[in-house]
């Protein structure tokens, strides 16, 4: 079945690199090469040494390792890089899924997702959050949906596009009823150290069920996308040895310098993170005062982790609005139709060192 177009990635080709404020971005303040190399010292004249050879189509092995370092009890070899996380959800869902196959997934998503899994002629039950609920999606719901061919279930936390994050136990309870039924699970975990609170930050999946896959990317909590790397940790050997063969069909391998930069990276994970969130923290704080200032045109469910929020739009079409908006004021937000939502909500991000001048565009906007 052939994959339809994809609505999300569509509309930002259509307005990403036009708009001169995007106040929707998925990820994080990114850096220059510049800014990495003098994290640690020598790091420069390593990357010119660098050799430009073909690297090896599991991933460098010291990157597999520092990849390992953020989780307990995962070793390098259980380690798979890929080409950002795309290219790793496309190689998990033709690794796990057949024809027929039951995948239930939580939604609102990343169309990815679903429709990878749809395109090999699997039928796909959402299981939806909601707004009323404060985002959280219910586990008795979810047991609902089971089938007796329910192969995978596709969980993301923390959430896009709500900011949701799942309390422990119901994400040790998901995992548990995923080991007693069978049931693969793929989680998506690639807002993790971006929790507002660290005592809210949950184990990896691959930590805690050895048939998950949990996937990563540098794009994210680390504000890297242009390095394109992305990964999955898991104890499913065989998954694992399935994605690994049919990666031989995509990239092969990944770029030597982005594995270079991710690893140097990555060794000052912690760096990266703090001060993303410091940027996080700042505009969050610019978010709620706006909100509550317009709440007759906004609807505000704040998130508890990550870089992105999905407020409600009263008084008008969200695809409409967001069209007029980047139109006349040249601010990017997201409309909910592209996850197909029907709620009139969209997608704003807040991980930008000019959000609050996007934000003051939007006020202006606003008061026009």
């Amino acid at each position: 079945m052939p994959l339809t177009p994809f609505k999300l990635e569509r509309y930002f080709a259509r307005y990403e690199f036009s708009a001169k404020y995007l106040l929707c971005s998925s990820d994080c303040e990114s850096l220059a090469v510049a800014d990495l190399l003098v994290l640690e010292p020598g790091a420069d004249e390593g990357l010119k040494r660098h050799w430009l050879g073909y690297t090896e189509s599991l991933g460098a092995p010291s990157l597999r390792a520092e990849i390992s370092r953020i989780y307990t009890g995962i070793a390098p070899e259980q380690v798979l890089v890929h080409s950002g996380a795309e290219e790793a959800i496309f190689l998990f869902m033709h690794a796990a899924l057949t024809p027929g196959d039951h995948v239930i997934v939580h939604w609102p998503c990343y169309q990815s997702l679903f429709e990878i899994a749809r395109s090999i002629g699997c039928d796909v039950t959402f299981w939806e959050a909601r707004a009323e609920s404060g985002w959280a999606p219910d586990l008795d719901e979810l047991k609902r949906d089971l089938r007796p061919n329910t192969r995978l279930v596709i969980v993301n936390t923390p959430h896009n596009p709500t900011g949701y994050l799942m309390p422990p136990p119901g994400f040790l309870a998901l995992n548990a009823l995923c080991q007693e039924r069978g049931i693969l699970l793929f989680s998506d975990e690639v807002y993790r150290d971006l929790e507002y609170d660290p005592a809210d930050r949950l184990p990896s999946a691959c930590e805690i069920n050895p048939e998950a896959v949990s996937l990563g990317v540098m794009s994210k909590s680390y504000g890297l996308a242009g390095l394109r790397i992305g990964w999955v940790a898991t104890r499913n050997a065989s998954v694992y040895a399935r994605m690994a063969a049919l990666k031989d069909y995509t990239t092969i391998c990944s770029s030597a310098p982005s594995e270079y930069l991710s690893e140097l990276a990555l060794r000052h994970r912690e760096k990266l993170v703090e001060r993303n969130l410091q940027i996080i923290r700042g505009n969050l704080s610019l978010l709620d005062a706006f909100f509550a200032a317009h709440a007759d045109r906004f609807e505000w469910v704040r998130p508890a982790a990550g870089p992105i929020a999905f407020p409600h739009l009263a008084g008008e079409d969200v695809e409409q609005f967001c069209h007029r908006l980047v139109t006349a004021a040249g601010v990017l937000l997201l409309p909910g139709t592209m996850y197909d939502h029907p709620g009139n909500h969209f997608r704003i991000g807040f991980a930008r060192k000019n959000m609050p001048e996007a934000l003051a565009r939007l006020e202006e906007f606003l008061n026009d």
